[in-house]
Parts: C-alpha cells; structure tokens; sequence
C-alpha cells in the first residue's frame, strides 16, 4: 500500500490568501472572427468600464473576488458574457485568452440551447438536510432564484431552447404510470423558464408522460397559460408530431420535438390513435415531420430524446436518426437523455449536439453536474458558428463553470468531438466550432506547441493538470530520467479544490460532513480556500463524498489524494462504501460495509501535510460508490483540521516509461492528474 506524507511551503499558503482590499488588474484581447482586433468594445467589469484600443486590449483594475463577470458591447456585433474564477487568473498572470466577438448580419440569428429540465422532487426535499431550495409559499421568487445565475447567458441569444423533463402540476397529479422513476414539477418554474430568458420547451421526452393523462393535460394547460413555445407531445399522435413556428429575425422557423422509444409500459409514454404522450421519434415520424417542414420553407431545428444514460457517445440509433435528419432538410440536430454531455460533430456543415447534459436538475453525483450552453449562429438556416459556454450544476443550480470545471466541461466535450472530426477551439474561456470553410482556413494555420514544466513535490506522486489548456492534447511526457515512469487519471470528485464551495449563492452539495462544525477558510493549500471542520474528541468525525460515484470503471487502480493541516495529532481512516446492484440507495447508506483502505496519523504542525492513499474500485457487482475520510482526535478536546484538493483519482493509464502516452480509452484522453512511481527532483515537461 502506497502511503505519502509530505509538508508544504507555508509561503505558498500566504501567496494565495485572498486579500478583500488588495487590487488585480485584467488584461484582454477582443478580436473578429477572422482574427482582427476590434476597438471600441465596451468591456463591463463589477460597475467599470473600459473601451478596448485600436489593438483591441483591454485592461481593468478591480478589487480582488472570487469570480469576476466580464460583459462585452459593440454596435453591430452580438454581446457577449464570459466568467472567471480567480484561482484561475493568477495561474495565467490575469490574462485573459483573446475573446471573439460575432458580427450581425441581415437574417443571422443566434440560437441558445442547454439540456434537461426539471424543479420537483429533491428541489423540495432535499436529502442529507441539505437546504430547501423551492419553499411552497415562495415558489416564484424561489424558482428564479435558481436561474438567477445562468439568467444573463440565455437573454443574449435571439431564442433560447431547453428540453422539459418534467410535467407541470399544481399538485401531484392522480394517475401515475407505471415506472420506477417519475416526474413533475409545479408551474412557477414556467415563468422562471421565461425570465431566463427560455422561450421554447421540448416535450420529447421519456417523462412528459408519467402521470399520463390526467398529467398531460395538465402540462399542456399551463404551457398555453405562459409565454413559452413548445412541442414534442400531444393529446394524439398528430398533435404530437406538430411542430412550433417561430419568425425569428425576419426567418421563419419550426421546432420539432422526439423521444427515441415508445417504453414499455402500458399505456406507453408515446402519443398514439387511443391516448396523448410524446412525439415517438422513428425514423419514418422524424423524415416525414422535418421534410413536412422543409418543404414549408422553415428553418428546421430537430430536438431528440434517446441513447443510454451516463454513456460516453451516442447509439447508432440515435446518431443514424439524427444524421438522416438533417439529411431530410434540418437545419441542426440537439439531444438529450443520457444526462451527461457527449460529442458534437459537423456534419455535412450542420451541427449535431449529441447530448447537452443537465440544466437544471437534482442528481447528485458528479458525474451529472458538468454541462453546457450552446449558441449557434445561423445565417437564412445554414450554420455559421456554434459556441459552449460551459457549467455546473451546482447544488442543483446552473452556474457558469470556472476553474477545475471548465477544464473537466471543455476537455470532455473537445476530446468526444475530435474523435469525430470536429475541432473546438478557444475564445476566452470558452470553445468555438467554426463552420466547414472556417475550420479549414484554421487548420491551414501553423499549430505552435507548447510545453508546461510541472514541479513536483519530493514527498507526493501526483499533481493535477487542470492549468494545462483544455483545447490541446497531451502528446509527450518527458521525465526527469529514464528510470521514472508517469500515469494519467481523471478526478472523479467535483469541488476538489473548494475553490467554488459557496460561489453562486449556492453551497456544494456533493461533500459529507457536519455542517454544523464546518466553515471556509479564506486560504488554502492551493488556491485562496480550504474547508476547517473541527473534530472532536468523543466521537471519529466523517469527511468524504456526500453521494456514491454511479460511473467508474471496475477494478480499476485509484488513489485518494488530499492535504491537511492539523492542529493537533489525528489519525484518519479512508474507507470505500459500495451500492451493490438493485440496491436501495438509503439502504447502501445505511448498511452497506465501510470497507477500510488504509490508515494514517498526521502529527500537528502549521504547514500543509500531503496524504496519498492506493486501492483498486469495486469490481463487477457494485453499481456505484463512494470514499470517506474518518478523523479521530488523539489529544485534547476539540481541534480544527483543515483539508484542500481532497481529489478521488481514476488511473487511466498503467505506469509508463514512454514519452508517449498510450490514449487506450475515451478517459484517458481527459487526463486532469498526472502520477510518478518515485521522486522526481526536477520538473516534468508536459508537452502538448
């Protein structure tokens, strides 16, 4: 068992301590899609202003926060809102990546899309006594305030989209179909939907039918009370399949709406001749609705509902009906279901979103709280420029994502997307697809490399990758000396580094511990926090995943990696806890084993002490899992410990001696850690 203990520079705590009054000055570029500086944007920054020079730069001195929200304006070109975390500036001297402005054009629209929508359940009643979020005699005020933060992205875009996984009732309907899982949510959240900035909802969906009926009309009724266009569903087939218009700048457009199965229950939650339900999305509904569409001169959208859930890429099913689609006529193809983000490809010079994710929802584990926004630019129809604002569902609230999860958002979404051929490129912080001819005159463009020199301390043997950029592939690793050998893994872990624990008025979610006994610091081992949780002497204090991890790799090799600073002696046991298959979920918190991976004393001291622990994830049997840190007191009372970077780290790769690295899987290619089988004593060049 591999067991490390090491001490940190002090100094570097102090040199990221975060000083309310200390001053950071920003500095920018803006420049046209062709590569030119613009002058005279206005760039907005917490109530100051400045105008970019005849170089297109920008500078602005503002106090010190933990994000900073930057807006941009200039007659005749779209506005523009990008967000950064602090932490994440300083590692890149406050400069902020050139940010590219889109030029109107007569007849060219901007379109906004994002994923699964759905404010019932856990939004009321949370688990873990997590806070309530929608109270029954606040549901308005409530309801906005979870899109509070996501509010200035959607209202840019001309029209904005959104797929509604949920019916909407005033009361918990009476007929319930007969499913594991079903959904609604009451109708304030319509109008919070619309003040966002939402204008349209798809209802092809596996869950616009769960009350079947009685929950359909329902749906219905409140959707023709509000402002928001939709469809998808219907009280028949025919309804179903029918199409929303809208006139979009001057371009007229449908909106068509699917989900990919009938279901197997009965009634099924597909629209047919004897009962409503949604659009079913055979191939021969979806050719005959868009070329109906098509051949009625509107821009066509298709919006589908299918594949395996937390899969890493689409059906062939899916990816066929979604292609053919746009072979019919569509304009553009966006999907959802699987809840996390998958690929997107050009094709033919028309996008395909083949899942966009989680919105707004209540899952709790990490693997579904990365998503994104997607802007597209059409120009009368035909695709122009597509870009993703990425974000975290954040405590069941959309947030833009900064830091570790933009890098965990974008290096997902570039790497599934080159896999089919489509680049993502940079603008600030956030990704670019360019049309055919655009991403051509791009490739033309010589590709300088890079390379990072990453040091690592003498006592640990990890380190992680996220200030490497999210747009770039590793491709070599070079070591100090031969006789070191390198592996890659992924974080399966949001929040690591507590860099965003209370951002965006919205507390993190995914961690356990007394929260009665915890508070943030405003320094860090890295960064500007860390958590303090004070222990006491009477009873082992628990710190660890709140949730279990649903998607991981069998018997894989894992290490748990954290920092603490104590003030006086502890012993910590790390323990994993599985949920076997077709366990209940409270079940496997309440009785599942706590198996013990190893233990280890950390003595007091003032400094930043490194634990890194080994062991093997579950092999096949176990749906989903989650690791824990137990804190035992050794002397005194009560006593403070204060952790950071508390990462759960999935090897992608075996150890290596090849400057190469060997991408085996669709994992390995999103490396954010990067481990050393020995002590290195001089940096180790990541080149890219």
């Amino acid at each position: 068992m591999l067991r490390i203990l090491s001490i940190l520079s002090i100094t570097l705590l102090m040199s990221f301590t975060t000083v309310s009054a200390e001053l950071i000055t920003l500095t920018g570029k803006i420049i046209s899609e062709d590569g030119k500086a613009v002058s005279g944007v206005k760039v907005k920054l917490s109530g100051k202003n400045v105008l970019t020079d005849k170089q297109g730069i920008y500078q602005l001195s503002t106090v010190v926060e933990d994000t900073y929200q930057l807006s941009l304006n200039k007659q005749n070109y779209f506005p523009a809102i990008q967000t950064f975390s602090h932490y994440e500036l300083t590692q890149n001297s406050s400069t902020i990546a050139d940010i590219t402005l889109v030029k109107k054009a007569k007849k060219r629209v901007m379109l906004a899309f994002a994923g699964d929508v759905m404010m019932g359940r856990r939004f009321y009643k949370p688990y873990f006594g997590d806070a309530v979020l929608i109270h029954r005699d606040n549901k308005l005020s409530d309801s906005k305030a979870i899109v509070q933060h996501i509010k200035p992205y959607m209202s840019l875009a001309d029209y904005a989209a959104v797929n509604l996984e949920t019916q909407i009732a005033d009361k918990k309907p009476a007929e319930r179909a007969p499913k594991s899982v079903t959904f609604y949510s009451e109708p304030e959240i319509l109008d919070a939907l619309t003040w966002a900035g939402v204008d349209y909802v798809s209802l092809g969906n596996n869950h616009t039918y769960d009350y079947m009926d009685s929950g359909l009309h329902s749906t219905l009724a409140f959707l023709n009370k509000s402002e928001l266009g939709y469809s998808g569903a219907g009280v028949d087939e025919k309804s179903a399949l029918k199409a929303h218009t809208a006139t979009i700048n001057n371009t007229e457009f449908s909106m068509l709406g699917y989900v990919g199965w009938e279901g197997s229950a009965n009634p099924t939650q597909t629209a047919n001749h004897q009962h409503g339900g949604a659009a079913y999305g055979s191939m021969e509904n979806i050719l005959q609705s868009v070329s109906k569409q098509v051949a009625d001169d509107k821009v066509t959208i298709v919006q589908y509902h299918g594949s395996q859930e937390y899969a890493n890429n689409p059906t062939g099913v899916t990816e066929q009906r979604l292609k053919s689609s746009l072979d019919a006529g569509a304009a553009l193809a966006i999907a959802h279901h699987p809840h996390v983000t998958q690929g997107l490809e050009l094709y033919n010079n028309k996008l395909i979103a083949y899942s966009m994710g989680n919105f707004i929802f209540d899952q709790n584990f990490s693997a579904t709280q990365h998503s994104f926004i997607l802007y597209v630019w059409l120009d009368e129809g035909k695709f122009h420029r597509a870009e993703i604002v990425p974000l975290y569902v954040k405590g069941y609230k959309p947030t833009p994502a900064t830091g570790m999860h933009r890098y965990t958002v974008m290096k997902r979404l570039t790497e599934l997307s080159k896999q089919r051929n489509t680049t993502i490129s940079m603008s600030g912080g956030h990704g670019v697809i360019q049309s055919n001819n655009q991403q051509s005159a791009e490739k033309e463009k010589p590709t300088n490399k890079m390379q990072l020199a990453i040091d690592i301390a003498s006592n640990e043997r990890t380190t992680p990758l996220y200030q490497l950029p999210w747009n770039r592939s590793i491709t070599q690793v070079q070591m100090p000396n031969s006789n070191t050998a390198y592996r890659l893994g992924t974080n399966l872990i949001n929040g690591s580094d507590f860099e965003s624990f209370a951002l965006f008025d919205s507390p993190e979610r995914g961690w356990l511990f007394d929260r009665s006994a915890t508070t943030l610091n405003n320094f860090g081992a890295s960064g500007s926090h860390s958590l303090a949780i004070t222990v006491d002497a009477k009873l082992p204090t628990t710190f660890g995943m709140q949730s279990f991890r649903r998607v991981y790799k069998a018997s894989s090799a894992m290490t748990i990696k954290a920092k603490f600073k104590v003030q006086a002696p502890v012993k910590i046991n790390f323990y994993w806890q599985g949920r076997k298959k077709r366990q209940k979920l409270f079940d496997a918190f309440k009785n599942s084993p706590k198996q013990l991976i190893d233990t280890v004393e950390l003595s007091a001291s003032n400094a930043w002490q490194n634990v890194e622990v080994d062991f093997n994830s579950p092999r096949i049997g176990y749906k989903s899992y989650r690791v824990l840190a137990e804190i035992e007191l050794q002397n005194g009372a009560t006593s403070q410990v204060n952790i950071d970077d508390f990462a759960l780290i999935e090897w992608q790769s075996a150890f290596s001696k090849n400057p190469k690295p060997n991408f085996y899987n669709t994992l390995s290619y999103q490396a954010a850690y990067l481990g050393v089988d020995k002590a290195v004593s001089s940096p180790v060049v990541v080149k890219f």
